[in-house]
């Protein structure tokens, strides 16, 4: 697969050291790595452990996502997923080495994490979360974007399941206008929802996965599904942050 240019254009932000770029990551991919992480982990490592090695896992796919070759092996998601694992990995043999006395020198992030051998099995979940992340930060980048009311009538239309009737009511407006706002945020939301998935997807498999989810097809199975993801990362932030407050 050949780069697009929203890839190639955020791959030179990282390589240039565009802390905005880095936060995007964070944003975006933070949640999901800290889960994996904590399931990785099985009550070893702590919260603030795992914040740590996010971060650290992060830096680590900066400092190197231009020498990423998606013909060599993995999908993006995967790639991650081995940094995260070399990362923890790290973690572990320090605190071992600490209880017997010694030290241990971290193992060098190379190009080992980009070829096929390096690839942690990925499981299905796993898959869902980062995809789905990328739904996320299409929404919540819709949202900071379009009119406030507008929004709110997909929001309660579409997330909240509230018949037309109900949204026109609540608002102030009339029924049709309700399913004018819909169309124009649902607009937006595709157009979206496009640049993201092909900003953080390296190979045609992950520029599939919005079709395959059911985000390619008529509005009815758009909003259908679009709304299903929302809720489960939705969720998946809500215990990432409830996490974070125990620091």
């Amino acid at each position: 697969m050949m780069m697009n240019t929203l890839t190639t254009s955020f791959i030179r932000r990282l390589r240039e050291h565009d802390e905005a770029a880095w936060f995007e990551l964070w944003e975006v991919f933070g949640p999901v790595l800290r889960a994996q992480l904590s399931k990785w982990g099985k009550g070893r490592i702590g919260v603030e452990t795992v914040r740590d090695l996010t971060q650290e896992t992060l830096a680590a796919l900066s400092n190197s996502i231009d020498r990423y070759d998606p013909s060599r092996g993995a999908r993006f998601s995967t790639w991650l997923l081995s940094i995260a694992k070399h990362a923890l990995g790290d973690e572990i043999d320090r605190r071992m080495a600490l209880k017997r006395g010694g030290g241990v020198k971290p193992a060098e992030l190379d190009e080992r994490f980009m070829g096929q051998s390096a690839v942690v099995e990925a499981d299905d979940a796993y898959q869902r979360n980062i995809f789905e992340a990328k739904v996320y930060a299409a929404i919540r980048k819709t949202e900071s974007e379009a009119d406030f009311i507008q929004f709110q009538v997909y929001r309660m239309r579409i997330f909240d399941g509230a018949v037309g009737k109900d949204v026109a009511e609540q608002l102030g407006i009339s029924e049709p206008t309700v399913s004018r706002n819909v169309q124009r945020v649902r607009d937006v939301l595709r157009r979206r929802l496009s640049q993201v998935v092909s900003t953080y997807s390296f190979t045609d498999e992950e520029e599939s996965e919005a079709e395959q989810a059911g985000l390619g097809g008529d509005d009815s199975m758009f909003d259908e599904a679009l709304a299903e993801i929302y809720h489960r990362q939705s969720q998946l932030v809500l215990d990432d942050e409830a996490a974070a407050s125990e620091l």
